[in-house]
């Protein structure tokens, strides 16, 4: 598998805006050379014959029909809430915006 040199974890970090030391750069380039062969091995696990497994047990969709309702007047809705104005529910302020 390829090595991942510390050049490539200082370009990586340059490209990422991220200050690294030296002692992290031996230490990243380390870590992910073990990430990329662990990745190679896992790899070289799957061939074409290998089905997709992001859902392993099959999904589906439950549907229900979409079917015109009465709905509440203007009236009817603002008769439960604590305060309204103007036909809107009204609100407590809590962000502090001129009103």
């Amino acid at each position: 598998m390829s090595a991942i040199t510390r050049e490539d974890v200082a370009r990586l970090g340059a490209l990422a805006r991220i200050h690294l030391t030296d002692g992290e750069l031996d230490v990243l380039a380390g870590q992910l050379t073990a990430i990329v062969d662990a990745v190679a091995v896992v790899s070289s696990a799957v061939d074409d014959s290998t089905p997709a497994t992001s859902h392993p047990i099959p999904l589906t969709n439950v549907f229900r029909p979409d079917t015109v309702t009465a709905s509440l007047s203007r009236a009817e809705a603002l008769s439960s809430a604590p305060a309204d104005q103007d036909g809107q529910f009204r609100v407590p302020q809590i962000l502090g915006e001129e009103p």
